[in-house]
């Protein structure tokens, strides 16, 4: 089994009542270091705090102290410190640390090495099956000296795949399952954005960044009122940004254009005059 890089410590450590024991003994500098010692060791191992050699010798006083580089009356001393209280079991000549998986959860370290396997299987494979179907086309671009360039496809792909990941660093990171809240703020701001464009793209935004109910209701109300700006409602909506690029440009925080209050004052006033009209001659 595969070692792992690093071994979960408590900061609170040496406020233990166990390591407090420990330091009150003539050789507690000594006996501290090799509970370390050990501590590592099993992290190399990554066998269950079980302490194996290739799963076939279990190792002995004298094989940790040649590994520890201490005295063997030490090692022993220490061996037996760790046994009474209950910090090491020894099972059949074997020493075990009790509880090593739960103590340093060892799950949650393999679970995320198996989502980075099967994150980077998926993604390869997406990009074969994108350069094996679109393969056989070539892009033909103009160069700066006029003449052309037939670049094939396959290359191009691969260019793009590595800016975007330059450009998002995280995003790989960021990707995942939503949470029950997330989903319901997307919802909502889904349905009240008026271009549906990018959907996939506005979840993982949501998904990657803390969205508070506060925010939320900032955003909404902020869509509400650039709904009615001249820009928005040109053309039928066609100058209304991509909602990816909304957010990420946190537009939500744009100023309400004045046009849009001399419009409303404009319209006031026009059903003023109306009224008086209709009062003047009734």
């Amino acid at each position: 089994m595969a070692q792992v890089k690093w071994i979960k410590i408590c900061t609170d450590i040496f406020d233990d009542e166990k390591i407090l024991l420990i330091e009150s003994m003539p050789d507690a500098d000594s006996i501290i270091v090799i509970w370390f010692k050990l501590l590592c060791l099993s992290g190399k191992q990554n066998n269950k705090g079980v302490f194996m050699l290739n799963d076939k010798i279990a190792y002995t006083e004298e094989m940790l102290a040649a590994i520890f580089r201490r005295p063997l009356n030490t090692v022993r001393l220490a061996l037996k410190t760790f046994e009474s209280y209950g910090m090491i079991e020894i099972i059949d000549n074997v020493i075990t640390i009790p509880n090593w998986e739960k103590h340093q959860n060892l799950d949650s370290l393999e679970k995320k090495r198996e989502y980075d396997k099967q994150y980077q299987s998926n993604k390869r494979m997406q990009q074969k099956l994108l350069i094996e179907e679109k393969n056989r086309m070539n892009i033909v671009r103009a160069s700066y000296d006029g003449q052309t360039t037939v670049v094939p496809l396959e290359k191009e792909l691969e260019e793009d795949i590595d800016i975007e990941e330059k450009e998002n660093p995280k995003e790989k990171e960021n990707t995942r399952t939503p949470s029950a809240s997330c989903s319901a703020f997307f919802d909502s701001f889904w349905k009240s954005y008026p271009k549906k464009k990018g959907k996939d793209k506005c979840m993982r935004w949501f998904s990657s960044h803390k969205v508070t109910s506060e925010l939320l209701e900032q955003m909404l109300q902020a869509i509400e009122e650039q709904k009615k700006s001249k820009d928005w409602q040109k053309d039928n909506g066609q100058f209304i940004p991509y909602p990816y690029t909304w957010l990420n440009q946190g537009r939500w925080k744009d100023e309400v254009e004045e046009d849009i209050k001399v419009n409303n004052q404009e319209d006031w006033l026009d059903d003023w005059y109306k009224k008086v009209g209709e009062i003047k001659y009734s």
